[in-house]
C-alpha cells in the first residue's frame, strides 16, 4: 500500500510546477488537461480547458499527485504538512529559503535539539512545509 498526497493548486498548477522544479527538481511524469477528456464527459468552460485535470509528480524519491482542482473552487488546506528531509543542512536551508519566497515563515530554519536544521513555512501556493535536516 502507498499513501500519496493529492495537491489542489486552485488553477496555479503550471506556475507551481515551474517553482517546485526550480527549487527541488520536481518533474511531471504524467499529465492530463481538462481539454484532453473524452467527448461526452462534463467539460469545463473554455477558460479552464488548458488547466490540469490530473498529474503525477516525481519529487526526489517521492511521488505526489496534483491538479488545478475544480473550476470555481478554492482549495483549503488544513491538518497536514509536506515534509522535506534526508538532505544536508545547507541544502535544507537553500530549499527552505526558496520555498519561503512569497510565503510566510512559521518557524525560521535553525538548529534544534532534534535536527541540525529545521523550519516551517507556508509557501506562496498555501502549502505548509517542514524542512527537517537531521545531519
Amino acid at each position: 500500500m502507498q499513501v500519496q498526497p493529492y495537491l489542489d493548486f486552485g488553477g496555479r498548477f503550471d506556475e507551481a510546477m515551474a517553482f517546485y522544479g526550480k527549487v527541488m527538481g520536481a518533474k511531471v511524469t504524467f499529465m492530463m488537461r481538462y481539454k484532453d477528456a473524452p467527448p461526452g464527459e462534463q467539460q469545463p468552460s473554455p477558460t479552464w480547458a488548458d488547466k490540469v485535470m490530473h498529474a503525477n509528480i516525481q519529487l526526489g524519491d517521492s511521488q505526489i499527485m496534483a491538479s488545478d482542482g475544480r473550476e470555481g473552487q478554492t482549495p483549503a488546506f488544513s491538518g497536514f504538512m509536506l515534509s522535506v528531509g534526508d538532505v544536508p543542512k545547507a541544502e535544507g536551508e537553500r530549499i527552505f529559503n526558496a520555498l519561503a519566497e512569497g510565503g510566510q515563515v512559521i518557524m525560521p530554519y535553525q538548529k534544534t535539539f532534534w535536527a541540525e536544521g529545521f523550519g516551517m513555512l507556508v509557501d506562496k501556493f498555501q502549502m505548509t512545509w517542514m524542512v527537517n535536516c537531521e545531519h
